[in-house]
């Protein structure tokens, strides 16, 4: 469909197009650059971007990884493909109170896909997929800029013309290698701002072909601003920043296609001047167009708005310490001075960390803090820019500098704290798309320092020096998001005061069963924050293995004592009270954590060990059933009902309950060890030797299950299979409990045998 909108008295767009292309001056002219092709200009763009970040395909799952894929249920099979519409981006349900609201359907479906495709959770396919993201958007970033930079012209057969070849190559050769993307790029969470700008860039190019020249001779398609509407939707719903770009649309609406002058349009409102409409607020169907964006951007919103629920999403103090602040004015000069460090990320992104939060960068509380400098510097520069994007003479400066500012600052809006509070202090993944402004601005800057420059290539060889450090610095930056242990202790010396860093190292080395380290870390993230209960959590856990009981105690009250809620610091408390004895107070804490929790069956489970270490047979049975129930693969819920149940004498409801849980459990085999020694105690020895032997070829290296096996040949008269397995057990473990003295008995009657027969 073509819009018949448009001005009796207006210009033909050719017209209009060709005028421009002989008047605007070009900033390709005094710039000494690379001039290639439109088609090789790419290739070299998408190899030297795959280049930057090629050394992460291989990479583990890091970080937010673990919540966001592995630990996300929306990603299996099993859970219906219409749950993905209904939860957050961590596979939570938006309607509840700890879903963050962060809701990013068509990013989750990717990773589904992924996880499908790859038959199971191997991260070399995930990284693949995002390295080729940027790849494919540093190569739209060509047409963009060419956009941007050149203006949007089209040939008389409606192909559209780059008027900026060099400079476009070079904007976005900037983008494809800052150091900033990488943890887009080499974070598999960072695909959702790689689909956001993907579908936000392809928005922004749809728009722009509703203004080439047809047939008919229009003006614009509706149909394509149709199409850019569905697309910054389908942004959206990869991250929730790509509904910007209908602002965007809509500001390059104005100044390009319409060549608004805003502060001669704000001069004529407020004078109630009657020539608005020669200044070409109506011309070529603006406002049509505008009212379109608008109206489908709200649309847009209103329908997240109703799926998101009304309630915002729940953060705490330690995630945005500056929106919490009581102090109006502290809030705002917080505010400020982070976006002075996204702004120092985007100019010199030398200092990178993968979380700059809880402490990592002190909340300035007066005026006499030496880095209000920072806000200062920010704000000269921000009003210096802006007043030469209004108040300039030359068109092209003011369209250029406009722009550029706009690409930087409004993507960054949702990421500001001004509309609601985020959940984050500094986030490098948020300026993947506001960089765009800021290469913008770069390109123009280098074009104005050509143009004054005697020795250009002195300028353009400094200029290939930056590009070249920042293809190094993303290689290497790309080796540290490689695996936790590299990405964890890179962050030590840019943030040394974040106790999260700390807490992520200490939580490395103890899943690699250095404990020792692992405490130091777990300590130094305590001190720098004394309130944090995970990092107490944790450290506790580690002195309750090594039987620091009294300490492990009072870290695990500490903590409930914080975040009375806390229901896995409750469970943990209640193990350590066990340990020491003090059983009553165990159990409240135990049903404490199940009150904070509902849906938490390791908690019954040493629920179930408690009673059972108290003779409350009844209730422990009833505990690891409440386990099994929330969690049917719980193996050792499972288990320790076989075991109670045998050794109680209920044979037959072990074995039921043995065969329920290999049926859903059938590979397990400790399982299998406990169901054969009921079998055998059954007499049924043929089933309880197969049972044995499955288990011992799972696990051939337990002593346990050679012992028993051979117990059970004893037990059937095939004496020579008893003593092979016997031997196999004292040699697997000569100190094996029992299973000495059944071999000598054994051999003992092997002997006496001999006798007889001879």
């Amino acid at each position: 469909q073509i819009c018949n909108q448009h001005n009796a008295e207006a210009p033909n767009l050719e017209q209009v197009f060709h005028r421009m292309a002989q008047t605007e001056p070009n900033l390709d002219h005094d710039v000494s650059w690379f001039l290639l092709p439109s088609y090789w200009a790419k290739m070299v763009v998408a190899l030297i971007s795959f280049l930057c970040f090629a050394n992460s395909y291989d990479g583990d799952f890091v970080f937010d990884d673990s919540e966001a894929i592995i630990n996300n249920k929306d990603l299996r099979a099993e859970t219906p493909l219409g749950d993905l519409w209904h939860h957050d981006f961590w596979g939570s349900k938006l309607s509840s109170n700890t879903s963050h609201k962060s809701y990013r359907p068509l990013t989750v479906l990717t990773f589904r896909i992924n996880y499908l495709f790859a038959g199971g959770f191997y991260p070399v396919g995930f990284h693949v997929i995002n390295i080729i993201l940027h790849c494919t958007i540093s190569v739209l970033m060509v047409d963009v800029f060419s956009i941007l930079l050149g203006g949007l012209q089209f040939s008389n057969k409606g192909r559209r013309l780059n008027l900026a070849p060099k400079t476009s190559l070079l904007a976005a050769l900037l983008f494809a290698v800052h150091p900033v993307h990488t943890e887009c790029v080499a974070g598999i969470v960072g695909r959702a701002d790689l689909l956001c700008a993907l579908f936000f860039l392809l928005s922004f190019l749809g728009y722009c072909k509703a203004f080439r020249e047809n047939k008919e001779g229009h003006n614009f398609s509706i149909f394509w601003v149709l199409v850019s509407v569905i697309l910054g939707a389908v942004a959206m719903l990869c991250k929730e920043q790509g509904i910007t770009i209908l602002g965007l649309n809509a500001v390059f609406d104005a100044l390009v296609i319409n060549k608004l002058n805003i502060l001669d349009l704000v001069q004529k409102l407020l004078h109630k001047d009657k020539s608005l409409e020669n200044a070409g607020l109506l011309r070529k169907g603006l406002l049509f167009r505008i009212t379109l964006l608008m109206s489908g951007g709200a649309s847009i919103l209103y329908i997240r708005w109703r799926i998101m629920g009304t309630g915002p999403p729940a953060f705490t103090e330690v995630d945005n310490p500056a929106s919490f602040a009581d102090s109006l004015f502290v809030r705002a000069i917080n505010y400020n001075y982070y976006y002075s460090l996204n702004a120092w990320l985007l100019l010199c992104p030398w200092w990178l960390c993968f979380d700059w939060s809880m402490g990592c960068i002190p909340l300035i509380k007066s005026v006499s803090d030496w880095r209000i400098i920072a806000l200062a510097a920010l704000w000269f520069c921000l009003i210096g820019l802006i007043c030469q994007a209004l108040c300039s003479e030359d068109s092209h400066k003011r369209r250029i500098l406009t722009l550029g500012l706009g690409f930087l600052i409004i993507p960054f809006l949702p990421a500001s704290n001004l509309f609601f509070r985020v959940g984050f202090v500094i986030a490098e993944r948020v300026i993947y798309l506001p960089s765009i402004g800021y290469c913008i601005l770069f390109t123009y800057g280098f074009s104005l320092l050509s143009k004054q420059a005697k020795k250009k290539k002195i300028l353009a060889v400094a200029v290939l020096g930056i590009l070249l450090i920042n293809v190094m610095r993303c290689a290497l930056r790309s080796s540290q998001w490689r695996s936790e242990e590299q990405l964890f202790r890179s962050a030590l010396s840019v943030c040394p005061l974040n106790a999260k860093v700390h807490y992520n190292v200490g939580k490395n080395l103890a899943d690699k069963g250095n404990q020792s380290a692992a405490i130091k870390y777990y300590r130094e993230a305590v001190r720098l924050n004394p309130k944090y209960v995970h990092a107490m959590n944790n450290l506790g856990n580690i002195l309750k293995e090594r039987n620091e009981l009294q300490e492990a105690e009072e870290l695990l009250s500490l903590a409930v004592q914080i975040q009375p809620d806390f229901a896995a610091a409750w469970m943990n408390l209640g193990i350590v009270q066990n340990s020491l004895r003090r059983f009553e107070e165990a159990e409240q804490s135990y049903w404490t954590a199940i009150k904070h929790r509902k849906k938490y069956p390791d908690c019954y489970y040493n629920l179930g060990r408690l009673y059972a270490d108290l003779n409350r047979h009844i209730d422990a049975l009833n505990a690891w059933r409440n386990a099994t129930v929330l969690k049917p693969e719980h193996s050792l819920a499972w288990n320790n009902m076989i075991i109670l149940l045998d050794n109680t004498g209920n044979l037959a409801q072990a074995e039921a309950v043995g065969r329920e849980a290999l049926g859903l459990i059938p590979n397990d085999h400790s399982l299998m060890f406990s169901l054969a020694n009921v079998l055998g105690k059954s007499q049924k020895y043929k089933e309880s030797e197969a049972l044995f032997l499955k288990a011992i070829k799972a696990n051939p290296n337990a002593a346990s299950y050679h012992g028993n096996l051979a117990v059970l040949y004893h037990r059937w008269g095939n004496l020579d299979l008893a003593k092979k397995h016997y031997e196999v057990s004292l040699k697997l473990d000569p100190m094996a409990p029992g299973t000495k003295e059944n071999y000598n008995l054994l051999r003992r009657k092997l002997e006496q045998l001999q006798k007889k027969g001879g």
